[in-house]
């Protein structure tokens, strides 16, 4: 269980460095992604993920979620729209 505490740690401080708004839909949940609470119960529960990015600075924001999702094993589809 540490890694998924690294793991939700590392997912929202990511987030909390760009303005754009960044959800986290696990099944039919929506998570917002900078609030460390909200990712505590959802990553535990759900395997699958979809990331919705939108702001700014999303295609960069979309680049980082990606890329700390997969260090920690994470499977997240970010959507585009």
């Amino acid at each position: 269980m540490s890694s998924n505490n690294a793991a939700v740690v590392e997912i929202a401080q990511t987030a909390s460095q760009f303005t754009s708004s960044i959800v986290l839909q696990a099944e039919n949940k929506y998570i917002d992604v900078k609030s460390i609470l909200g990712l505590f119960t959802t990553l535990v529960s759900s395997q699958s993920y979809e990331l919705h990015v939108h702001g700014p600075d999303a295609d960069e924001a979309k680049a980082a979620m990606k890329e700390v999702f997969a260090k920690h094993g994470l499977n997240v589809n970010v959507v585009s729209e």
